[in-house]
């Protein structure tokens, strides 16, 4: 049975637009066929303290068969074929994969938490959502748009050149 699932990219070592790009083209052989979307790609500001590049993110929609865990095996092997490695926690990184949402489920497993536990609260991941799926209700019965202030929209860029 198909699931709609939203997941959040993020890089910022080694072209972080062409691993975002890579990070598609992978995840689209995930997809169940003319299901994939992608949002803008934005650039964003680091969480923590780690001194680091600014991140470009963005967020993929696409209906699967696969199951949560298989998911997040297939999203991890992804990440660790661009070279990702977890040396430090929000440190940076050639590829951040994050299962935001799997259809309207609530996961709450050693290796899966689903929601994606800081989504409500990042402004990288809510406005790419946005832009593919506007009017989204999330597993709590919030709208995702009234999740997203002005000043969420104001800290991210646009990246219009994804060249």
């Amino acid at each position: 049975m198909a699931v709609q699932v939203y997941v959040a990219l993020g890089a910022n070592l080694a072209e972080p637009k062409q691993q975002l790009d890579f990070a598609m083209t992978a995840l689209k052989t995930l997809a169940l066929n003319h299901t994939f979307t992608v949002s803008d790609y934005y650039r964003s500001k680091p969480m923590g303290d780690v001194i680091q590049p600014d991140y470009v993110n963005a967020v993929a929609g696409f209906q699967t068969t696969l199951q949560p865990i298989e998911l997040l095996d297939a999203l991890q092997h992804i990440e660790q074929q661009q070279g990702r490695l977890r040396l430090e926690h929000w440190g940076p990184r050639t590829l951040d994969l994050d299962l935001l949402l799997y259809g309207q489920q609530h996961i709450n497993q050693p290796r899966l938490c689903v929601p994606h536990y800081g989504m409500k609260l990042r402004s990288f991941v809510l406005v790419p959502l946005a832009d593919i799926a506007p009017t989204l209700i999330l597993p709590c019965n919030t709208s995702l748009e009234s999740l997203i202030s002005v000043t969420m929209r104001d800290e991210l860029q646009k990246l219009i050149d994804l060249s």
